[in-house]
């Protein structure tokens, strides 16, 4: 009996999708009470946690570095849907939430999910070994469209405020995916070698010895359950959203803290990842997922919320304001240094949490 109960729980990956679209279904369109709203929560933090799952069990069918980048454009899925969904029922109070949502995103991969990686790896092998080629490469990306999309529109004349005119939108929209495109085309083809785990030994590992592959018929279960979970995940947002905000106006705090939070919702799953991927020695694989979760956050976000602002009614905030571009842009020195030498100690990865934590301070209290 209690090996059933066992089996029974470690599917949970293929009911927890179901169920959650179950739930989804019979919640659409009402209003819920605090009773449903948890439920519904939990539900979706499990839909999320099923997403990952089964992005990284397709990922691994593929490998690496095609595993990583699966899994980054997963939860940017989720991400996108995220912040449409809040932006399309909360009116003007979400015009900077894309912002505030992708900045949360890139300072949690190259502070959070990066910093917690390089300590991890440090305290396991007392130095994380990674390829300082390719990791560089991908700073220089996201810190490129970083500043493209989230600084400049700061700085333009052609509409007031911190934002863009619609042409200059478009821009930034195309040259964010088509950077983008390129990263992608350079860690899968080119110099896919840049991007491959190596050991302490700074020797190649191409693919995961002790683990053997998943079947063609595990992965596309897999997938199809990826896709049912990625709809769950987007129709109970949409349910939830409304009690995120009065939680967050309640206590006080100010509306940036909802980007925070959804940020930290979908990065969660895959910072477990790339902690597990740090513990076993594949330090290049959880800044494959680092560094590409940040590069598909702006790359593809920010195409994505142009793309819905046809639709979407008054003006899109983008711009940061003073104190985010100087976290941002101390973000980049630091993780320039970090990554340049290609080794990194506990102090590297530190200083990079401690980032975080300013981070998060002052995100509640600006």
């Amino acid at each position: 009996m209690k090996a059933k109960i066992t089996s029974y729980l470690s599917r949970w990956t293929a009911w927890v999708p179901v169920l959650a679209v179950a739930a989804l279904i019979l919640t659409w369109g009402r209003d819920l009470p605090p009773p449903v709203v948890i439920v519904s929560g939990l539900l979706l933090a499990g839909a999320v946690l099923a997403a990952v799952h089964h992005a990284e069990v397709v990922a691994h069918k593929v490998g690496e570095p095609f595993g990583s980048l699966v899994l980054a454009v997963a939860v940017t899925i989720i991400e996108v849907a995220l912040i449409v969904t809040l932006m399309i029922s909360g009116g003007e109070k979400t015009q900077a939430l894309a912002r505030d949502t992708v900045f949360a995103a890139v300072m949690i991969t190259l502070n959070g999910i990066l910093g917690l990686s390089l300590l991890v790896g440090a305290l396991r092998r007392r130095i994380a070994v990674f390829n300082p080629e390719g990791t560089g490469g991908a700073l220089a990306a996201v810190a490129t469209i970083a500043t493209l999309s989230l600084v400049l529109p700061s700085f333009t004349t052609s509409r007031p405020g911190p934002q863009f005119s619609p042409a200059q939108l478009g821009f930034a929209a195309v040259a964010s995916l088509a950077l983008y495109l390129l990263f992608v085309l350079v860690q899968t083809r080119r110099h896919r070698d840049y991007f491959l785990p190596i050991t302490t030994a700074g020797e190649v590992i191409e693919e995961e010895a002790h683990l053997d592959p998943p079947t063609g018929r595990a992965a596309l279960t897999s997938l199809g359950l990826l896709l049912v979970a990625l709809v769950a995940v987007v129709g109970l947002a949409k349910g939830v959203s409304p009690s995120i905000e009065s939680a967050v106006a309640a206590a006080g705090l100010p509306q940036a803290v909802v980007g925070v939070v959804i940020a930290l919702l979908v990065l969660l799953p895959e910072t477990i990842a790339a902690v597990r991927a740090a513990a076993r020695d594949r330090m290049q694989t959880s800044l494959n997922l680092a560094l590409g979760s940040a590069m598909a956050s702006i790359g593809l976000t920010i195409p994505a919320i142009a793309i819905a602002m046809i639709w979407l009614p008054g003006p899109l905030v983008l711009g940061l304001g003073g104190t985010q571009t100087v976290l941002l842009a101390l973000t980049v020195v630091v993780g320039t240094l970090t990554v340049v030498p290609g080794r990194a100690n506990v102090l590297q990865g530190g200083i990079h949490v401690g980032l975080l934590a300013v981070f998060l301070f002052l995100a509640a209290s600006p």
